[in-house]
């Protein structure tokens, strides 16, 4: 009551000016962008006023489907899109695991070794993880450089360029990068167990897999289940930069996703109006299945998110 008088303020609106910033940020960057919607309502020109264009309706939202090259360039990216939306679903619960393994190591120093050493990527921008990969994996790079020394190539070889696997690469990179910074909020969650059950399992004569499987596991997968519920609908949206980064003439028609198909011809190609309508389809879909994953879980866990 005392530290109350004192501020002159209640715990609740503290914690509201604490957020509010992050609240202002969300409604410029996420709610306040929906407006340009209308943009896919016209044949919208860059540098003329909109009542000057010209009023085209649902056009841009048909035209994916009625002109045979945007319909076979749109289904490509989907499928793309999907690939990869699917591959990181699948592979969702790697964070999880990752940030078992890392609570079990035995040494303070070394989990901490290996924590910081897991999340400084996410910290990297998607140019520098190229220029390391180009150093890596090139024709000139370490990789060939050992492989011909080695005598195993005659000459380098440009992994990068390889047709066969460029969406596992694309993967790849996107885990390294990742999955040390998804990994937190896991590691998070880890404390707030209860301590007591595991030193009721070790009573009863649990070892250390027991435990991880029928305490942490379980403590763990409300948050697992959270997280995945958020990215399904956001199940579109896997990026944009990485790909950009990545994307050459022998890649391209395999990492080109809808952000970057998007980006490509709304900015590069000037398709304005159309790239809108994309968007919003993308934006559309994401939603449903939101609504469809948040349903199926009051149905099967009796616990929603909203």
């Amino acid at each position: 009551m005392d530290s109350k008088k004192k501020s002159g303020m209640n715990p609740g609106t503290k914690l509201f000016l604490v957020a509010l910033p992050f609240f202002v940020m969300y409604f410029l960057f996420s709610y306040l962008p929906v407006r340009g919607w209308i943009y896919s309502f016209y044949d919208y020109k860059p540098g003329l006023p909109l009542d000057k264009t010209e009023f085209v309706g649902l056009e841009n939202f048909v035209k994916m489907f009625i002109n045979p090259i945007n319909r076979r360039e749109f289904l490509q990216v989907m499928e793309n899109t999907l690939i990869f939306a699917v591959a990181g679903i699948a592979t969702s619960f790697l964070p999880m695991f990752f940030a078992i393994l890392l609570n079990e190591l035995p040494f303070a120093w070394l989990k901490k070794l290996v924590q910081t050493c897991t999340t400084i990527p996410h910290f990297i921008g998607w140019v520098l993880v190229y220029a390391l990969a180009f150093s890596m994996f090139s024709s000139q790079g370490f990789v060939s450089q050992i492989m011909m020394q080695l005598g195993i190539w005659d000459q380098g070889k440009n992994l990068m360029s390889m047709q066969t696997l460029p969406r596992v690469q694309m993967w790849l990179y996107g885990n390294w990068k990742g999955i040390g910074w998804s990994s937190i909020i896991y590691l998070a969650s880890l404390g707030s167990i209860d301590q007591e059950l595991y030193e009721a399992a070790e009573v009863d004569g649990a070892g250390r897999f027991a435990k991880i499987r029928f305490i942490t596991i379980p403590g763990l997968l409300p948050t697992f289940i959270t997280l995945l519920i958020m990215s399904i609908g956001n199940f579109l949206s896997v990026g944009m930069e990485q790909y950009m980064v990545f994307s050459n003439a022998f890649n391209t028609d395999y990492i080109t996703v809808l952000d970057l198909y998007v980006y490509n011809e709304g900015l590069l190609g000037q398709e304005i109006s159309y790239s809108t309508a994309i968007g919003i389809y993308k934006s559309i879909i994401g939603l449903i299945l939101l609504c469809i994953a948040n349903w199926f879980s009051g149905k099967v866990r009796e616990e929603k998110i909203f």
